[in-house]
């Protein structure tokens, strides 16, 4: 399983604290410094079964700076994917990826329920 986090951020923080506590192996992956990739995105929003905005940083100042929030709804999912492939910091976070499951954000009782019968 990876955790895929940005380390300053408050909810990453508070989720890998959540992942120690509760004993659950993972590798760590820094979004700022290993941009997932147009392919990965890809893969993460299939097995996610999520809509594809679910996956950008509504409240992140490049999202806000770039205007997203009106230009989205007028883009394909390829040119969505590709744009979350240029930064990480679009990338909503932390997310967990496992065999066959992604999870986006921390939910606790969503986590709770999948990462506890793994």
């Amino acid at each position: 399983m990876t955790f895929v986090c940005y380390p300053k951020c408050t909810t990453c923080q508070k989720a890998q604290k959540w992942l120690d506590e509760n004993q659950i192996a993972y590798a760590f992956r820094n979004i700022k410094t290993d941009n997932p990739t147009l392919e990965e995105l890809s893969a993460w929003y299939t097995a996610s079964g999520l809509p594809l905005k679910k996956f950008f940083n509504t409240s992140g100042l490049l999202y806000k700076s770039m205007d997203l929030k009106n230009k989205l709804p007028s883009m394909s999912e390829e040119e969505m994917l590709q744009l979350l492939s240029t930064d990480g910091m679009l990338v909503k976070r932390p997310l967990v990826i496992g065999d066959g499951f992604v999870l986006v954000g921390f939910k606790e009782a969503e986590w709770e329920s999948r990462l506890k019968t793994e």
